[in-house]
This record gives structure tokens, sequence and C-alpha cells, in this order.
């Protein structure tokens, strides 16, 4: 009988391998939720210069501390041109949004504290303090890092990397998965369903997981149960950095799925884990590849990518989010399996609450859509009660 490990202990086989695709740069705008793998730094200072940040007039202070102060209007600057003009005492310089101050101004009159007549303007309003000016490098400055590595590029951060003057972005490429669902029953979504037959609906599920943590799903087909039908899908992944063969690795007659991946040449890691959705997971590798069994059943294959899928993908997906929650319901002791309840968090005044799903079947789809977490439940866990925090995971 095969040995089962413990779930840290199958994380800490799982740490060594997670999975690295190296780097590319790509054009800014298609950058968006990309891993930042090298800083973005400024490649231009912002403001360039002191500008305005109204409109209005650019003056001396001095001169419009008095209403009734008259200035006389000896140029404009709008936003895109530099100011020519030097402004003297007694100068006022018509000026837009944007634009950059002229040298001897140290104060922007607004439009509306200001009343023109020609050439002329009258302060309308008391002027106290110099006022409406960006200071150049007021958002950044050349050479500023503007985005770290490691960051799930937001399109605030395309922006920002933007207006640095970046036009590409140097990211963690995306690892590539070959996602290998096994059984003669299954057919892909729209097919006409025989006697016997059911949907994969795993490959969709995990390659839409896959997508949100960085990876890039490949599907080369669905497996027979045949050592044969599986090795071709095997050598169709060759390109492949990670496989992820789903079902056939439980102890059925025709649960050929290991037997094949050994066949091909590769070295089982651990077979089998003490928990529960997901005893029948396996790692191994071959050659540079990576191969994680997951198990069939829908539920299982969900909450075990959630788990170790996830993990291998740590350096594009980040970090499974852990946080404890209050319970709203009983629940059992727990078996000599750690085992993992789809459930409902709710988020209450700053505080966690956490329901479990009553129906935990590992078959079924429909709890699973409902479930936003997933709670944690120790081996051979006492029974907890209403009112008491249990450790919880985010699904993603």
């Amino acid at each position: 009988m095969t040995k089962l490990i413990s779930v840290d202990e199958a994380l800490a086989a799982l740490m060594p391998h997670a999975l690295d695709a190296g780097e590319e740069t790509i054009p800014v705008g298609a950058a968006l939720g990309r891993v930042l793998a090298q800083n973005v730094l400024a490649k231009t200072t912002t403001p360039p210069a002191d500008v305005s940040a109204m409109d209005g007039y650019a003056v001396r202070l001095s001169d419009t501390r008095e209403a009734g102060n008259r200035l006389h209007v000896t140029g404009e600057v709008p936003a895109g041109t530099v100011p020519t003009h030097r402004l003297a005492a007694g100068e006022a310089i018509r000026i837009f949004t944007g634009a950059p101050l002229p040298e001897g101004a140290d104060h922007i009159l607004i439009q509306e504290e200001a009343h023109r007549t020609g050439d002329v303007i009258e302060v309308t309003t008391p002027q106290t303090s110099s006022r409406h000016i960006r200071k150049a490098g007021r958002d950044f400055a050349e050479g500023d890092v503007l985005v770290p590595p490691g960051k799930r590029l937001s399109p605030a951060d395309l922006g920002l990397a933007a207006a640095g003057n970046n036009s590409t972005v140097t990211v963690s490429r995306r690892p590539v998965i070959a996602i290998i669902p096994g059984g003669d029953e299954l057919l892909p979504p729209g097919s006409e369903l025989g006697p016997g037959k059911i949907i994969d609906s795993n490959s969709t599920a995990l390659a839409a997981l896959i997508r949100v943590w960085g990876g890039e799903p490949v599907t080369p087909g669905i497996a027979g149960d045949t050592i044969e039908d599986i090795r071709a899908l095997i050598d169709a992944s060759s390109e492949a950095d990670l496989i992820l063969p789903i079902g056939g690795a439980s102890v059925g007659d025709y649960d050929y799925m290991k037997t094949a991946f050994e066949g091909a040449g590769a070295e089982i890691l651990f077979s089998g884990i003490a928990v529960r959705p997901g005893k029948p997971t396996w790692f191994a590798r071959k050659g540079r590849q990576h191969i994680l069994g997951l198990p069939g059943n829908p539920a299982s294959a969900f909450v075990c990518a959630h788990l170790f899928l996830k993990a291998l993908l740590s350096k594009t997906a980040g970090p499974a989010g852990h946080f404890s929650a209050r319970l709203e319901t009983d629940m059992p002791a727990g078996g000599f399996r750690e085992t993992y309840y789809r459930a409902v968090m709710r988020r209450t005044d700053g505080s966690y609450s956490v329901t479990p799903l009553p129906d935990q079947d590992s078959s079924l789809l429909r709890p699973l859509q409902a479930a936003n977490c997933l709670i944690r439940r120790q081996p051979n866990a006492p029974a907890a009660n209403v009112g008491e925090d249990v450790e919880c995971v985010g699904l993603t």
C-alpha cells in the first residue's frame, strides 16, 4: 500500500520545483495582469518643470497681495509650449494648466480671482501664499523605481510605467501547462452524450485557473483508458513546462495514468496525499518537465489545484490566501486525513465568518460554484462549535 504524505510534506516537496519559465519583454499595453520581472524605472521627470496647476496668470506673489492691484499682461503660455519671456515686477503672463512657469513667477493667480480689461488685469481677491504650482519631479524623477519586480501589473501600474516613458516592460514568462484528462467516458463540452459518457469539465475549469495564476494552458486532448493513448498525449506535450494529468490514478482496473508516465521515463516523487478531497494526487518529474497528477472528480481537482498547482505557480500566482474566520455552524470531529471543506465566507464589520456548504460530495459542481473559500481541518481535529475561529483558504 502506498504511503500517504501530509499536505505540509507535499507542499515542502513541491516548493523546490516551483515553475520558473524565464522572462520576456513585451509592450506595456499588453502587460495587464502579468507579473513584473524587473524594475520599471522612470526615464523622465514628471512634471519636467514647475508647471501651472490651474488656468490663470503667472505672477509674482508680491504683486497680488492686495485687491485692486493692476498688472500688465505681457504674453501667454499654452500647455505644450515653453515660456520665452522673463516675468518682471508689475507683469502677468496668461498661463494654462500644465504649462511651464515663466522665470520670475512664483504664484498662479487663478482667472476667477482677477478681472481683465484688454491687456490689464486687476486682482479681485488678495493672495496670501504661493499656490497652484506643481513642482518639477513632484510625481517622480528620472531614475525612480516606478513599479518593483514581483508585482502583478494593474491598469494604474501600466499608466505609471507609460508616463515614465517606458514602451515595454520585462515580465515573467507564462509557464506552459498541458492538461491531459483521462477516461473513456469523457467527451468535450458540446458533445452528443451517449450511454455512459460524461462531459470533461475539469479541463475548462483548470485552464481558467491556470490563466488567472499566470500560466498558459494547452489541451492536447482527452486520453482514453489505454497506456498507448496516454503516451501519445505525453509526447504531444513535450514542450510544456508542466503536465497536468487528471484522473486515472486511483486503484481501478483502468487507472493507467501513473503507469504510462513511468513508462515514459517519469520519476514519481510522491504518490498520494493524506488529504480529503484529493488523496490520489501525485507528483513526478521527467527531464526538465514536472508532472502533477490530480484526481478526476471535479471538486477534488479544483481543491487540489488551489492547494498544490498554485504552489507550483507561486512565482506568477502569488501565495495562497490563508485567513481566520468565525464558524457560523458546528462542525464534526475530523478523520485521519486533513480535510478541506468548501464553504462560504462573509465579511461583516471588518471580521470574517464562514459556513461550510452542506453537500461536500467531490463529484458535485454546484456547491463548488457557490464556495468562495475552503475550511482547513487538521487530521483528527476535535469538533468545532459556532463562534470558534477556523483556518480558511481563499478560492480564486
